[in-house]
């Protein structure tokens, strides 16, 4: 049963669950539409939604984008939400995002797990919040730190999230337990239903003008992208109309998103980008290898991102040089790029220095012994390679993946200058590394799955999209 209802005492719980991300299909949508019907017939005093599973509704159904919706629309099930005549409170665990968030946005009080996180990405599938996200948020946390939100689409941490007023509580221990307490003192408290819908935005509060400039610096950062321009129109909608003339525009804006090429394409490469690190023919049931500390041989610009990378996704990282000045320069490259991200708000100087903590160097490749994962990053030059590669199968220690950034060179070939051509593989990163997502993984003859298994995995882990590719010429991205 996808959606169920049942009291406890005087509360009514509805609980959805349709795994992996209890996606708001039809299904699902039809059976909170019945929950909240029950639920306004019945004597319960507060409503507490939640979700079974490893997070709270994590989206909309993303396969329906594109096609006729079935009613009940998400925009129905939110009003009949926000309607009720008694408190609904939303408890998120895992993430609440897209549609989801706007479903917690229609209901009257929010509470989510230290660990979960919140937002509204449709920005990032060239689309716009559609179910009244551009008119309940400003509402709820002033227009400036709205059009960021929807604008940026990134997630946002529930203690974040506490403070920026978009949720009312942050539960530790159990979910469940806590949002039901927190019903109870709803309750208790005498408190009734609070609807975004009613709140007030002070058209003074984000002017004309504000509006003109916001879009201007939109332009500069996202230029010919189409959502998020039409988000601001959305939101400076939500200054100017009634909230249901708000939201019918709103409405029609998303319908139009959706049929968008553009919103087509950037929907194509999501799909596109959880397929690619699929491998066909690989057991499932095969167990990667350990990856806690990594070694990259080469100090350069690759060789630097590649370590920045790691660093990143907090993994200790040994960076070897053959000699002392070019070790500095490196470390000094590594150092200005961080500099650079805190000069653009990006990070803290605290987390910057916490990543740059991680990354050490060295001229000695003895101090590589204990690396799980190493990858050169010298010079374009097959003799060089394999002088590398010899030397990495002296010192490295068994088991420890050997990884060629080659972006050309044959894989085969490098991995024949050790006595473990199972453990060699290309991961071929883009520059700059610690910015371009995708990551060639070059399977060479002798390759071992378990190999390949894990730095696809480990790609993922760090922030790349994983790419499997064969030895040919170039690869792929060349």
């Amino acid at each position: 049963m996808l959606v169920s209802y049942h009291r406890v005492n005087e509360l009514g719980v509805i609980t959805i669950d349709n795994p992996p991300v209890n996606a708001l299909s039809y299904g699902v949508r039809k059976g909170i539409l019945e929950a909240i019907t029950t639920a306004h017939a019945d004597d319960s005093k507060a409503v507490v939604i939640l979700c079974e599973g490893r997070t709270f509704i994590a989206g909309s159904d993303i396969s329906e984008f594109g096609k006729p919706i079935a009613e009940p629309s998400l925009p129905q099930v939110n009003a009949a939400i926000e309607a009720l005549a008694k408190p609904v409170v939303a408890a998120i665990h895992g993430t609440a995002l897209g549609g989801g968030f706007e479903l917690a946005l229609s209901c009257h009080y929010r509470c989510a797990l230290e660990s979960a996180f919140v937002g509204l990405p449709e920005v990032t599938l060239g689309l716009l919040p559609g179910a009244g996200g551009t008119q309940r948020v400003p509402r709820l946390i002033g227009v400036q730190a709205a059009l960021d939100m929807m604008t940026g689409g990134q997630k946002i941490a529930a203690s974040k999230a506490l403070k920026l007023g978009l949720i009312d509580r942050v539960l530790s221990g159990s979910m469940k337990d806590g949002a039901l307490a927190y019903a109870r003192e709803l309750v208790a408290s005498g408190t009734g239903p609070r609807r975004i819908r009613d709140m007030s935005i002070a058209p003074e509060s984000f002017a004309g003008e504000a509006f003109d400039a916001y879009r201007n610096r939109l332009n500069q950062r996202k230029r010919g992208q189409e959502s998020p321009q039409k988000i601001v129109d959305c939101v400076e909608a939500a200054i100017t109309m009634p909230f249901d003339e708000g939201l019918a525009y709103e409405r029609s804006s998303f319908i139009e998103r959706s049929q968008s090429e553009q919103s087509a394409a950037l929907r194509h490469i999501f799909f596109a980008e959880r397929q690619a690190p699929k491998v066909l023919g690989l057991d499932k049931n095969i167990t990667p290898r350990s990856i806690d500390q990594v070694a990259v041989i080469g100090a350069g610009t690759m060789g630097g991102g590649i370590a920045m990378s790691f660093a990143n996704a907090g993994i200790p990282v040994t960076l070897l040089e053959l000699n002392q000045g070019g070790l500095d320069a490196g470390l000094a490259l590594i150092s200005q790029n961080y500099s650079v991200t805190v000069g653009k708000g990006k990070l803290s100087e605290e987390e910057a220095a916490t990543r740059q903590a991680l990354i050490s160097g060295t001229t000695d490749y003895a101090a590589l012994a204990s690396a799980d994962l190493v990858i050169e990053a010298v010079f374009e030059s097959m003799d060089v390679k394999k002088q590398v590669f010899g030397r990495l199968d002296e010192v490295c220690k068994a088991g420890a993946i050997l990884a060629s950034n080659t972006s050309y060179l044959d894989v085969y070939e490098i991995a024949a200058a050790t006595t473990r051509p199972l453990d060699v593989v290309g991961l071929h990163f883009f520059s700059p590394a610690n910015v371009m997502r995708l990551l060639e993984v070059v399977r060479a003859e002798q390759t071992a799955d378990d190999v390949v298994a894990t730095v696809m995995r480990l790609g993922k882990r760090i922030g790349k999209v994983p790419v499997l590719a064969g030895v040919c010429f170039g690869f792929i991205g060349n």
